[in-house]
Order: C-alpha cells, then sequence, then structure tokens
C-alpha cells in the first residue's frame, strides 16, 4: 500500500492559492473502480482510497509515513513561472508589436 505525499494544486475555480500550503497523504489505488451494472454508479472496494491526511509540513507527512512504516512517495510541487506585467507597457514607444487601430 503505496502511500503519495504531495502539495496540492491550485484549483481552476481559484484565484488565490487557498488550500495550497498545506500537504497531504494519500494512498495509491491497488483495485481498479467497478461500474455497477444496475445503477450504473462508480465503486470500489478499496476502502484506503477515502484517507487524506493533512500535514503543515513535508516533514510532517514523511515523519507519520515511517512512523506508521508506510511506504511513501514525495512529489514537489511545480511553482508557477511568474510573468510580470504593467499596464504602462501597453503604450511604450519600443513595443514589439504595433497598434493595430
Amino acid at each position: 500500500m503505496l502511500a503519495r505525499i504531495y502539495r496540492p494544486a491550485k484549483n481552476a475555480m481559484q484565484s488565490g492559492k487557498g488550500n495550497t500550503k498545506q500537504w497531504v497523504l494519500e494512498f495509491e489505488p491497488e483495485l481498479a473502480p467497478k461500474i455497477d451494472p444496475l445503477m450504473g454508479w462508480t465503486s470500489s472496494a478499496d476502502t484506503a482510497r477515502q484517507v487524506r491526511i493533512n500535514f503543515e509540513t513535508k516533514e510532517e507527512a514523511i515523519a507519520f509515513a515511517k512512523a506508521k512504516n508506510i511506504p511513501h512517495r514525495v512529489t514537489e510541487p511545480q511553482e508557477p513561472a511568474r510573468v510580470i506585467k504593467s499596464y504602462g507597457e501597453n503604450f511604450a514607444f519600443g513595443r514589439k508589436r504595433p497598434w493595430t487601430h
């Protein structure tokens, strides 16, 4: 039962960085989900997929996994490249593309 330790990415519906500062420990799925033939719902017998533990730091999550003898994999977050723009650059003399109107 392999655990995955990561910091979740920003939700596409968010403009801020809410819920992205904590680290999460989740278990990798061991069984594939099945589709119920009568209702069409997706289910699984793998109850470890329901466990999600939040930690303040990566070190706390790793220490918890080691204390409980859980094999784990740490995924480092990818920071987005910041593009700094200003409104005044639209009217700059040395603009790369000229105005079309």
